[in-house]
């Protein structure tokens, strides 16, 4: 078998990441549409809605944020395998924010509450794999976001230990609200055109 270009390899990974983000994004949606369909069936929670909105953003900015994979020369199974595993762990968060079934517990905020180890552990991860992920995009890439990027990564992690030890909803509201300010502050810095 032939061996394949970069320029000819990026796609297909892309397409495997895709459809990971595409059923994270399904997911979330398909919970919003239920919420709009039967409204009374479960207790509706503003932190669990803006955390969907978060992580709805997230795997945007996920997508977008991979285009830069495109420069890379060097492409090997493990850098295509940590993609995928990058992707997974951003799908389990919207899985978690999609729950199957809530009849065991009191309303989305209850389970989200109850299931914050999970969902704050995975998140807590999603910035250990941004940091390889910039690191495999090259220097350039890496210097391109400054010492921002040395505030996000420890700032990050703390608020996912705050948020699993604490099951006080004020708390949970805090680390939403900063996560959207921090998604629409890099949205603003980073995203208006492909660079």
């Amino acid at each position: 078998m032939d061996q394949m270009s970069p320029a000819e390899l990026f796609p297909h990974v892309r397409i495997v990441m895709g459809m990971i983000v595409g059923l994270g994004i399904t997911r979330l949606l398909m919970t919003v549409a239920g919420l709009i369909q039967h409204p009374h069936r479960s207790r509706i929670s503003a932190i669990h809605l803006l955390w969907i909105v978060s992580i709805l953003v997230e795997l945007v900015l996920f997508w977008w944020w991979e285009f830069a994979l495109f420069r890379l020369e060097h492409w090997t199974f493990a850098i295509t395998l940590f993609l995928i595993l990058y992707a997974v762990t951003l799908f389990l968060l919207a899985a978690l924010l999609s729950p199957d079934n809530i009849a065991e517990y009191d309303g989305y905020e209850d389970f989200f509450l109850k299931r914050r180890i999970w969902f704050f552990g995975l998140f807590a991860a999603t910035f250990a794999l941004d940091t390889v992920d910039s690191l495999i995009k090259g220097v350039a890439y890496w210097d391109r976001f400054g010492a921002d990027y040395y505030i996000q990564v420890p700032l990050g992690l703390i608020l996912c230990a705050v948020a699993i030890r604490s099951a006080d909803r004020r708390v949970h509201l805090v680390a939403v609200l900063l996560h959207l300010a921090y998604q629409a502050y890099w949205i603003g810095r980073f995203f208006y055109t492909v660079n």
